[in-house]
């Protein structure tokens, strides 16, 4: 059975994100030298490939490595560099040293880039980089993302933002450009599968990394791993959820579920939605 679903994507105008496109290489062509914080998720993919067409070796991505980075995303991520060809580095980061990251509230997410950007920040000074950007773009803005308050302390530029590219924008000027990233699944870092409150440990990180390549190896495209003490509460697009929703699969993901060590498995009728932990702070 061909567990593969395409998933439809947000069209966009093809001139009006030329134009964005056109707009933004210049801008960044203004810009003497650059490092650019680079997940290997579509934006940042996109922004770093555009960077190093408009500076060249003036450009510079850099990838933080950390137990919430999973192994996938790094190798998605190498392929990426080793098709684009752009000048690219990886660098540790180390937010869980910081209690109030492990602790999880809810604004857990500014304690990371916080991190990301001291290393970055430290990395422009010594090397002589003018600025140090990221990818956001401008549909985030729409969701609760404390990491944009560590950007803005930090000074760290939001071209993408900045043009106004929606990530439909980014998408059809990745398909265009030949980026292998332009149909990725949105993704995020291992510790935003974890309920608020719940400390991010490695064990922890660990486990819902083992569980989303058990569902990336079942053939679904775009889900996430919610981890509820020893319960797995899986979500997964509402394109994908007939093929999970059926009594064979169904005993496959669970059997395999409980092998890596959840006790309980669940799947969400709601499917996937981004943010979905965040209904928490809506609630209240």
């Amino acid at each position: 059975m061909n567990a593969f679903i395409q998933i439809r994507r947000p069209e966009a105008d093809t001139n009006d994100a030329a134009s964005k496109e056109e707009a933004l290489f210049a801008r960044l062509a203004e810009i003497p030298s650059l490092l650019i914080a680079v997940s290997g998720g579509a934006d940042s993919a996109y922004l770093a490939w555009l960077a190093h067409r408009a500076l060249g070796a003036n450009a510079l991505s850099i990838t933080a490595i950390s137990p919430s980075y999973s192994a996938y995303d790094r190798a998605e991520l190498e392929n990426f560099v080793a098709h684009t060809g752009i000048r690219h580095e990886f660098v540790e980061t180390h937010e869980l040293d910081n209690p109030a990251y492990r602790a999880n509230a809810s604004d857990r997410c500014y304690y990371c880039k916080d991190e990301l950007f001291n290393v970055l920040g430290k990395i422009a000074k010594v090397r002589g980089f003018a600025a140090v950007a990221y990818g956001v773009n401008a549909d985030d803005t729409s969701d609760f993302r404390p990491g944009h308050r560590a950007a803005a302390e930090h000074q760290v530029l939001a071209p993408l933002l900045q043009a106004k590219m929606s990530k439909a924008d980014i998408r059809v000027l990745s398909q265009r450009a030949g980026l292998p990233t332009w149909d990725r699944p949105a993704s995020a870092c291992l510790s935003s599968r974890l309920p608020y409150g719940t400390e991010v440990t490695p064990e922890r990180l660990q486990l819902v990394e083992s569980g989303e390549a058990i569902l990336r190896e079942l053939g679904f495209r775009q889900f996430r791993v919610r981890l509820h003490d020893k319960l797995a509460r899986i979500e997964i697009a509402v394109e994908e959820l007939p093929l999970a929703m059926t009594a064979q699969m169904g005993a496959r993901i669970a059997r395999r579920f409980k092998a890596a060590g959840f006790l309980y498995v669940a799947l969400d009728l709601e499917g996937y939605r981004q943010g979905s932990l965040n209904a928490v702070l809506r609630s209240g």
